[in-house]
């Protein structure tokens, strides 16, 4: 019985809440690892579109459960619009969604700091959401943040909220105070709402496996924003990398069976940071558009740009990934030629490996392929043999220049516009699709 971890390749928007939807119904348990409700999964099924920030896709898979773990920070308002929304569509969280008790909350103070720190930066900017994520794991890391335990406790939890209110900026961007009598009536009453979701995530997985149990692990963000391994600064502040799984759900690296990596068919970023292969000119434009390249939790515009297969060997790298699942290919149907980085140049010397510091990143050159393009319709293609020969040999071209097996191929964003590769031997030996 597999358990298996769904990460992204590039710098998150990959389509992972699509894939994670469409393997979910060959599990038993989806767990969400890490970040906050700055993600943001767009699941299509028949057409009607839902959008999750924190509960793990599986939940729209009524015989699935669905854990928060420890690694996601919180922000409890978030979480009960979530749930009180898929309710309104017909779908219940109740005795199916378990929230890790060790998972940390974020509070008013912590939007706060975050939209006081983007401010000092000025030009420097992150380009965070400003939804308090990055100072709720610094209090994380700072030891003195407040988990999902301390709710219940209104001693432990009045004490800690007035202790982090006089290290914190107290007014927001607007003029608002942050009040410290609010953000503790606010915390302690969703703390008892939600009371019946807070379990032990870490028993709750491991006994689910140590019964047969199957469980996928969703990440969000990418391998490109892990805080660890990406163009630092320009980062989330958590693990988005396959590890980030086990330290975000205290489930141990030996019970994990295999990695399956998220590209899109084309490379998008959102925020500041470099981005070798963006393009800055009309088709950069027409990109975005076709493939509504708009933010799930923001709606801001994501920068687009040619596949870079340097980025997705480094995320093969990272997170020893077993096989590759391709997304939008459909978008770039229209495209006569299509480009592929294939290196980076530096001062004229080709690198060897994805260099570490920004300043070298951002003077980067990358080097290119050219391919036809197939200008005609994939959209909605649901068999190999039926795709043009020419994205036929893209597919394979990508596959070659990233070292990985690409099992899946996503030709649009419902369920059911999906192809299974036929060389897709290690997916297929942990489930099968097809059933």
């Amino acid at each position: 019985m597999a358990n298996l971890i769904v990460v992204g390749a590039q710098w998150g928007d990959e389509g992972k809440g699509k894939i994670v939807d469409l393997l979910t119904a060959h599990f038993d348990v989806v767990a969400r690892y890490q970040g906050g409700h700055n993600a943001g999964h767009t699941v299509i099924i028949n057409g009607r579109k839902y959008v999750l920030h924190l509960i793990p896709s599986g939940i729209l898979h009524p015989e699935i459960n669905c854990v928060i773990g420890n690694g996601v920070v919180i922000d409890l308002s978030a979480l009960k619009r979530e749930i009180e929304e898929l309710g309104r569509a017909g779908i219940s969280c109740e005795g199916r969604l378990f929230i890790s008790n060790r998972a940390h909350v974020i509070l008013d103070y912590h939007r706060a700091a975050e939209a006081a720190d983007e401010e000092r930066r000025g030009q420097q900017k992150i380009g965070t959401t400003n939804r308090g994520i990055g100072p709720a794991y610094e209090d994380k890391m700072g030891r003195r943040g407040v988990r999902i335990c301390d709710l219940l406790n209104e001693e432990h939890l009045k004490n800690q909220i007035g202790e982090n209110l006089g290290q914190k900026p107290a007014i927001f961007s607007d003029g608002r105070r942050v009040e410290f009598e609010e953000v503790y009536q606010g915390a302690r009453l969703l703390g008892f709402e939600l009371a019946s979701y807070f379990v032990d995530a870490a028993e709750y997985l491991n006994l689910a496996i140590d019964q047969g149990k199957r469980v996928l692990f969703e990440g969000a963000q990418g391998t490109m924003l892990d805080v660890d391994h990406g163009t630092y600064p320009f980062v989330t502040a958590s693990n988005a990398t396959a590890a980030g799984a086990c330290t975000g759900t205290g489930v141990g690296p030996t019970r994990i069976d295999g990695v399956i990596g998220i590209a899109k068919a084309y490379t998008t970023r959102v925020g500041e940071g470099p981005f070798p292969t963006e393009l800055t000119c009309q088709l950069g434009e027409e990109i975005r558009q076709r493939g509504q390249e708009f933010g799930a939790s923001t709606g801001r515009p994501r920068r687009c740009g040619w596949f870079d297969a340097v980025v997705v060997r480094y995320a093969r790298l990272i997170n020893a990934l077993d096989t590759l699942v391709i997304t939008k290919l459909d978008v770039l149907d229209s495209l006569k030629e299509i480009k592929i980085c294939t290196g980076y140049r530096y001062q004229g010397e080709l690198l060897r490996f994805f260099p570490p510091e920004i300043r070298v990143l951002e003077q980067c050159k990358p080097e290119y392929i050219s391919v036809p393009g197939w200008n005609q319709k994939t959209a909605g293609i649901q068999e190999v043999d039926q795709l043009p020969q020419p994205a036929r040999d893209y597919i394979q071209r990508l596959s070659d220049l990233v070292h990985a097996e690409i099992s899946i191929v996503s030709t649009g964003p419902d369920r059911r516009e999906t192809i299974v590769t036929s060389p897709a031997a290690k997916l297929n030996s942990w489930l099968s699709l097809r059933a």
